[in-house]
């Protein structure tokens, strides 16, 4: 698929995230030389297009006190995944819930998904609820608590190229 020049600097302008400000359109518009109307247009031809897959928000969970962070990895047959992962996903304090492929021996799961609390007790009760509540209290899971974070961005459209983190 084609860019074009003036698209690939939308793209640029955006790759460290909108700015928090009432209407974030417009000031990438300024910097560009573009109205409000052009960006929102640019944006949304690019997202029927294909070449930009989504627009999303990256939480800096922590700095809304939630500092109890677990992926919560299970081993399903692989015939139920998709349903329970649907029904995982239906619960409000699933955050992200996705398959990935088994590494087997030494990893067994997969299904994933986040769950984010104020403190671990809050976390390991959801996580019980959701056991419960969808009946995989005797599937094999593991509780993953994160003990550091990462700086999330999204994606790279110009400039050098990402590096890869090993």
């Amino acid at each position: 698929m084609k860019v074009s020049a003036p698209e690939r600097r939308l793209l640029e302008a955006i790759e460290d995230g909108l700015p928090i400000v009432s209407r974030p359109y417009r000031e990438v518009g300024l910097r560009l030389g573009l109205s409000e109307t052009e960006v929102i247009d640019g944006l949304t031809s690019l997202i029927e297009r294909g070449i930009v897959k989504r627009l999303g928000l990256v939480v800096r969970h922590r700095e809304l006190g939630y500092a109890a962070n677990a992926m919560v990895v299970w081993d399903i047959a692989d015939e139920e995944v998709g349903d329970i992962g649907r029904r995982m996903s239906e619960f409000p304090f699933v955050t992200l819930c996705y398959r990935r492929p088994r590494r087997p021996p030494r990893w067994p799961y997969n299904l994933f998904c986040m769950i984010h609390g104020k403190d671990r007790e809050t976390v390991l009760e959801q996580i019980d609820r959701l056991r419960r509540e969808s009946g995989l209290t005797a599937i094999s899971y593991a509780v993953l608590f994160s003990r550091r974070r990462f700086k999330q961005r999204g994606a790279r459209y110009g400039g050098a190229p990402a590096r890869e983190v090993a």
